[in-house]
């Protein structure tokens, strides 16, 4: 049985709306994700899933313009 976690990134490089649309859904599309919540203002994305890969986070973030700082 899976178990659901949940984590918090910091990303870095987001200025608006769009940012923040693309950083949600590029990490949606990850297998194992249920939700994701980006606060453009903190940069915190926090992540509710099974088996989240952090270096898959980083990538999605990353193919997106933007960094995961933590």
């Amino acid at each position: 049985m899976k178990t659901i976690e949940s984590k918090t990134y910091h990303a870095h490089g987001m200025t608006c709306e769009h940012c923040r649309i693309a950083v949600t859904t590029a990490i949606a599309r990850l297998e194992g994700v249920d939700s994701v919540d980006v606060d453009l203002e903190t940069g915190r994305v926090r992540i509710v899933g099974t088996d989240l890969n952090d270096e898959a986070v980083a990538a999605a973030v990353a193919d997106q313009g933007y960094e995961v700082t933590s």
